[in-house]
């Protein structure tokens, strides 16, 4: 049978997970297997051949494969990066450490900050000056940028981040440096600030261009790991790689810039939360995305996530804003919580159940895994309480202990605290829950919005046993949970249109642009994206340009995104950027304007082809039980353990709706529905759930 195989890849930190889609007819297949956090390439490898054995597929077939990792966030969190080395204008080697003047716990005398990638005796000056304009103050010297090589050598540096101190205006010094180190230094990575992010602010373009520079070699060798099981598996795939912005890339892009990396697994779900809101006419959604390690918030307005200029990594206080490298990259902006199936539950030191933030992951696992896990995680006490049928764990071929997890809850919170089991697991279970809706509202507060008017998006291996309980806490009245949800990120990849973004700075007031250098600016990012989507074969009549600019009111410390009319702009444009900005000020603070001139920061530009067809069609099942059994299920406002009808969501069809409470299960992941839900199953296969009152 002849056929046309796109594949999708999802690492997480518990489960890797994957998708083959057949263009022509729509059918696909999906795979999840444990991760294999030693070399993740391994746990690719099995999840691709578990797919195809499904699909009954040869891998010649596949056409292209598209893939998102946490490699690159893991390898700065463990600091398993190459000894890199941070070359900068003279005064400023320690910009990089003494960061912001922000504290992000003010009251906290035993503060702890993030550590540069480049130690103190790793960073380095150079005697060059360039002045905010880009003019040259004093050249660089050829001799001392040699002699500084030398010194490199001597030191065994593996990688070298230079950043200059206004390059974002002119990149010459930091090119010429950078031609005299390669030379001097074969084999040793260099990065260029101008190139990685070409952006104002010093110690956010510094700490990108090093994140970057650090984990090049390790991006490059597992890509060429990946590309190489392809090969010997038979396949002539080309491989695609997601951006923390949502859009997808080539492999080269990828090894040259891997810090745009850094979000893409992430990103792919709510990608699929934006693809199917649109596809069901709900293109406002909250995707709630809750995997074995961690769960992801996101806000889908007009069927697109918000993005994001600035996120942070390696937080040394893992959810405390601040507390972590910055990165100056786009990236779809969500909120991520340490909320995952494998989160452990423990008793703090006021005699307190938390959860969380510390994951069993796939090695060893939560204690019904039976793989030498011994603390009770979130999947223990879900699977105590009865919301997991431990026969039927990933379709029955991983079987799951509910001894175990009682054991694992009994010993280390139910028999300190003096609670019985189930009441310790219902506790771990809705903590997790409260952790979650908590971080929904903050996330939409944070963005002037009402979570109460999105409806829930539930994706994720743990999403749809917890999606209930989330949004009766928030309010919430209506449930998405599409078909495959365990897997549901994989579909984000195969949505998801090659892409590629710049940013320049170039500060003015808006009532003095140089309208001709902007022009000039816009012009080259938009002619350098145009190059890379033709060499990637995007016709030109499908590439789509999008313009933003950072603005702010004069004197403010943070900026807002605007959009940026296309075509050749001038002195008439300022109203239209002026109205712009009155209405994403407005939308953000539920305000007016004050009569303040405005500034702009940095000009952008989002340069895509076309988003990729995708139809997905399930495949038809014999058989008409839609209802497989039922067994006792844990409902506190039904008065502890009540029999509830399990359903099989492999029988269900457009149409079909029944009422809580019922658990609905399938391969990769298991819809709870409580006792004021009604479910329906709309023509896509969704299961939608209405909260009555």
């Amino acid at each position: 049978m002849d056929r046309r195989l796109r594949v999708g890849i999802d690492i997480g930190g518990t489960f890797t997970d994957l998708i083959v889609v057949d263009d022509r007819t729509g059918t696909f297949w999906v795979a999840k297997t444990l991760t294999t956090p030693d070399d993740p390439a391994v746990g690719v490898r099995r999840a691709l051949i578990q797919g195809l054995e499904l699909a009954g597929s040869p891998a010649e077939q596949i056409q292209a494969v598209i893939h998102g990792t946490t490699l690159v966030t893991n390898a700065i969190i463990e600091r398993k990066g190459d000894k890199t080395a941070l070359v900068t204008t003279k005064g400023f080697r320690d910009a990089i450490e003494i960061a912001r003047e922000h504290r992000f716990d003010m009251y906290d005398i035993f503060i702890e900050r993030p550590k540069p990638i480049a130690p103190r005796r790793l960073r380095f000056e150079i005697d060059e000056r360039l002045l905010a304009d880009g003019t040259v103050y004093r050249p660089v010297d050829p001799a001392e940028v040699e002699a500084l090589a030398e010194r490199l050598r001597r030191e065994g540096v593996e990688a070298v981040a230079i950043c200059f101190l206004h390059s974002y205006r002119n990149p010459e010094h930091e090119r010429q440096v950078a031609a005299i180190l390669a030379e001097r230094l074969p084999g040793v990575r260099i990065s260029l600030s101008s190139e990685v992010v070409g952006e104002i602010r010093e110690y956010e373009r510094t700490s990108t261009t090093l994140a970057n520079v650090y984990v090049q070699r390790i991006v490059e060798g597992y890509l060429d790991r990946l590309q190489r099981s392809l090969t010997e598996l038979g396949s002539r795939a080309r491989l695609l790689i997601m951006l923390s912005s949502g859009g997808i890339c080539t492999v080269e892009t990828a090894r040259r810039f891997p810090v745009r990396l850094i979000e893409s697994g992430p990103a792919a779900g709510a990608l699929a939360a934006a693809y199917t809101g649109r596809l069901v006419g709900t293109p406002n959604l909250l995707a709630f995305d809750m995997g074995g390690t961690t769960a992801k918030v996101c806000l889908i307005d007009n069927g697109r996530p918000m993005i994001t200029t600035e996120f942070e990594v390696d937080r040394v206080y893992r959810f405390k804003k601040g507390s972590g490298l910055p990165i100056k990259a786009s990236s779809i902006e969500m909120i991520e919580i340490g909320a995952g199936g494998g989160s452990i539950a423990h008793i703090d030191q006021f005699g307190l159940i938390k959860v969380g933030p510390d994951s069993a992951g796939s090695q060893p696992g939560p204690a019904c895994y039976g793989l030498g896990g011994t603390r009770p995680t979130v999947t223990d006490a879900d699977l105590v309480l009865g919301y997991l049928d431990p026969d039927f764990f990933l379709g029955g071929e991983m079987r799951i202990s509910r001894e175990a997890a009682e054991e694992a809850i009994e010993r280390e919170i139910a028999r300190p605290l003096g609670m019985s089991v189930i009441e310790a697991a219902w506790s771990i279970h809705q903590l997790v829950n409260e952790n979650m809706a908590s971080a929904a509202r903050i996330h939409a507060v944070e963005h002037g919005k009402d979570v109460r008017a999105y409806p829930l998006f539930a994706s994720g291996g743990a999403g749809p046993v917890h999606a209930y309980r989330v949004a009766e806490i928030l309010g919430v009245r209506q449930i998405l949970c599409p078909f495959a949800a365990g897997v549901g990120s994989t579909i984000g990849f195969l949505a998801a249109p090659l892409a590629f973004d710049f940013v320049r700075s170039a500060y003015a007031r808006l009532d003095q642009v140089d309208w001709d250098t902007i022009n000039a600016l816009y012009a080259e990012m938009e002619g350098e994206g145009r190059t890379l989507l033709a060499a990637s074969g995007v016709p030109e009549d499908q590439v789509t340009v999008t313009r933003t600019a950072d603005m702010r009111l004069l004197g403010q410390a943070h900026e807002i995104s605007v959009p940026i009319p296309l075509g050749v702009l001038g002195p008439q444009s300022e109203a239209e950027v002026l109205r712009a900005f009155e209405t994403v000020y407005r939308d953000l603070y539920k305000r007016a304007r004050p009569g303040v001139p405005i500034e702009i920061m940095s000009w952008r530009v989002l340069v895509s082809g076309p988003e990729p067809e995708l139809r997905l069609r399930r495949q038809e099942q014999s058989g008409d039980a839609r209802q497989k059994g039922e067994r006792p299920v844990y409902f506190p406002e039904l008065g502890g353990f009540h029999p509830t009808p399990i359903y099989d969501r492999y029988q269900l069809r457009p149409g079909d709706c029944f009422d809580g409470p019922a658990v609905v299960e399938e391969r990769e992941s298991t819809v709870v529905v409580g006792p004021r839900g009604h479910a329906t199953v709309d023509e896509h296969l969704n299961l939608v759930i209405r909260l009555g009152e």
